[in-house]
């Protein structure tokens, strides 16, 4: 008899890239429309944004218990509950006609938020290891990529549809990835032993919930007001708690010792400082290119315009992450966090005094774009070769957390900057933006020195080990290129 057919790991990768795709596309296409929104379903601002924060909130919370999950009871069984979870928000966003149900239907989106550490530890289990530091970097690159994507197509889709397609169009990326996933992806040979910690879930929820809410809605309710302070409070409170009720846990939701590790928490603290630079640029750069040319600085684009203006970002982003892999054969993971870092820095800080035409800071988009597709495409990198493997999805789903903690954070400091010296509905001053730039400048490079600390990897960390294949001429098969499907992974065990 001839030998069971195999699903080539290439694949696997596309199916992986269309659900991570998918993900980050539903990130951000609603942040341009969701004035478009507001008028079509007759509600306010206030509620509009809840389309925002209720997505920003669930998956904080989805995405580290996810990648547990996921760690403990397979991670492609998790990936198809977690795109069918996607899907079945996004449809529900697609016929919604009430800002009710369309809250609704972004929580359960935020589920989606899985997407990501789940992607890597399939990758990190079931790939060649020459193929695990470019795959997991084009995927890191695509979360980029997709956010300023939907930005950038949010324009065209609601000047010539409407809002529905808005989320049609992930639609079809998403059915199509779960189907697949489920038909082509092998469940993972790596699987961690215990259980998962309702204690420390409800607990993790707790304090994430609280502390970004309260940086979400600050600036709104006022950063010295009891509601904003009790937040504070509560998170602060929930996560002492959280810690120590991790620690002495036998099957904890999140190791401690794990988070402890130079290698780990050094690598986090780059992930917050990257996310403030990253995902708040991607909030107030379109106001400012929007803003009319009356007020001394703007380019007065539309919002079509300013979202095609973004595009070399995008593009860099895009080609950076399809180089991850080689350099990070080159050079290691550690340099790439380093030097993205800086040239980040130095794009802001060019975008902060040289903003006069459309195409100069269309091309200081291009390099930030370089500089943080690299960075970002090395860290998911670092993350995974600093733990082991059957810790993978939480390692990454908490390291994704931390950056969309950052970026919260990054979002509220550039938008007081920003709003500093605005008297009514004057628009803001030239000099508001110049000192967020300035300040994204700073934190990018904190974000260097920080990466610059962050330990080599031990040989036991990163050795990827699929400890379940024993058979020596399977092994070597399995690292030829071949990956086992469904039906061939118990001959391989």
């Amino acid at each position: 008899m001839g030998a069971p057919k195999r699903t080539r790991y290439q694949v696997t990768f596309l199916v992986l890239i269309c659900g991570v795709m998918a993900y980050a596309l539903l990130q951000s296409l609603v942040v341009p429309a969701l004035p478009t929104i507001q008028a079509d379903l007759h509600t306010t601002q206030t509620a509009t944004t809840w389309l925002i924060t209720g997505y920003l909130l669930s998956a904080s919370v989805c995405t580290p218990i996810l990648g547990r999950i996921g760690d403990v009871f397979g991670k492609e069984r998790m990936l198809v509950v977690t795109l069918g979870a996607l899907g079945a928000g996004t449809a529900l966003a697609a016929v919604s006609n009430s800002i009710a149900l369309l809250i609704v239907a972004r929580l359960i989106q935020g589920a989606g938020g899985g997407v990501l550490p789940l992607a890597f530890g399939i990758i990190r289990d079931e790939f060649p290891r020459e193929k695990v530091a470019g795959a997991i970097g084009l995927s890191a690159a695509m979360i980029a990529v997709g956010s300023g994507l939907g930005i950038t197509v949010a324009g065209p889709i609601v000047s010539h549809l409407n809002y529905h397609w808005l989320f049609i169009i992930p639609l079809i990326l998403i059915i199509p990835a779960a189907i697949a996933t489920h038909v082509l992806v092998p469940e993972s040979p790596v699987q961690t032993a215990g259980g998962v910690s309702v204690r420390g879930a409800l607990l993790l929820s707790g304090w994430l919930v609280a502390l970004l809410l309260g940086i979400s809605q600050g600036s709104s309710w006022g950063w010295l007001s009891p509601r904003t302070d009790a937040l504070f409070v509560a998170a602060a409170v929930i996560a002492a708690i959280w810690v120590r009720v991790e620690s002495r846990a036998k099957s904890p939701l999140i190791d401690m010792q794990m988070m402890r590790q130079p290698a780990v928490w050094t690598t986090n603290l780059t992930a917050l400082l990257l996310g403030v630079s990253m995902y708040s640029v991607m909030a107030f750069l379109p106001q400012f290119m929007q803003t009319p040319k009356s007020a001394g600085y703007g380019y007065g684009l539309s919002i079509v315009g300013s979202g095609l203006w973004m595009l070399p970002a995008n593009v860099s982003m895009f080609v950076i992450g399809l180089l991850s892999g080689r350099i990070a054969a080159r050079v290691g993971s550690k340099l790439p966090v380093v030097f993205g870092a800086l040239i980040t820095a130095l794009a802001f800080l060019l975008i902060a005094f040289a903003h006069g035409a459309a195409w100069e800071l269309s091309a200081e988009q291009a390099l930030m774009g370089f500089g943080t597709g690299a960075a970002f495409s090395a860290l998911s990198n670092l993350v995974v070769e600093s733990v082991p493997d059957r810790q993978t999805g939480v390692a990454s789903g908490m390291n994704a957390n931390i950056r969309t903690i950052g970026g919260s954070i990054g979002s509220q400091v550039c938008g007081s900057l920003i709003a500093a010296g605005v008297v009514g509905s004057a628009l803001p001053k030239e000099s508001g933006y110049v000192g967020a730039f300035i300040f994204l400048t700073v934190v990018s490079l904190v974000a260097a020195v920080a990466a610059a600390f962050i330990p080599k990897p031990t040989a036991t960390s990163s050795h990827h080990n699929h400890g379940q294949i024993d058979d020596p001429e399977a092994l070597a098969d399995f690292l030829g290129g071949g990956i086992p499907d469904k039906h061939q992974q118990g001959a391989l065990a």
